[in-house]
């Protein structure tokens, strides 16, 4: 079964202020769904979106020295 989180549980796992969530949220830097006005969020798809974001910043830093 999958693991959703809530905004308070995603804020506590990344460290982060709820504000930035619901701002990345708006902005689509993060997806999530609403359920009864809830916003949650698949633990699996967050730790994917911090993969990707982590090969990004390698791509960036190799980029960088060239």
């Amino acid at each position: 079964m999958t693991r959703l989180m809530n905004i308070d549980e995603l804020a506590d796992y990344l460290r982060l202020q709820k504000q930035t969530l619901y701002n990345w949220l708006h902005q689509k830097k993060i997806t999530g769904i609403k359920l009864g006005g809830v916003w949650r969020f698949d633990k699996k798809e967050i730790d994917a979106w911090l993969k990707s974001r982590r090969n990004l910043s390698k791509d960036l830093k190799l980029t960088e020295k060239k």
